[in-house]
């Protein structure tokens, strides 16, 4: 599936705030129906871990300090907007692929994340 989906942005539901995760998933869904995609869980999954190199690789050579600017430079920033949305895409076609409503596997990770000790916690 290739990184860039259609552009939503001229929809009146495109941010966060006003758009529900459903339609995320049927917006791609169309898109690899669209490009006659063939998608398995193996390749998405890797294709997950590909993007999220490719996001990592935005920060790379970055001190923590300087990671933590990345905001104030307009340029970077459309590059790891466009890297995230590309593992996002996947993310999206996997879950779609395998039938994970994702928001239940999110609030069942949390609630086991909660009872569990994390060392750096307060």
């Amino acid at each position: 599936m290739p990184a860039n989906a259609p552009d939503s942005s001229n929809k009146s539901d495109s941010t966060d705030a006003e758009t529900r995760l459903a339609k995320l998933k049927a917006e791609v869904a169309a898109f690899v129906a669209e490009k006659g995609f063939v998608d398995n869980p193996k390749d998405l999954s890797m294709s997950i871990a590909i993007e999220s190199a490719e996001l990592m690789e935005q920060f790379q050579w970055l001190t923590t300090e300087e990671a933590a600017r990345v905001t104030k430079d307009p340029d970077l920033m459309d590059k790891i907007r466009t890297e995230f949305a590309d593992v996002f895409i996947y993310c999206l076609g996997f879950a779609n692929e395998l039938g994970i409503d994702i928001t239940s596997a999110v609030r069942r990770t949390l609630a086991t994340n909660r009872r569990r000790h994390w060392p750096h916690e307060k």
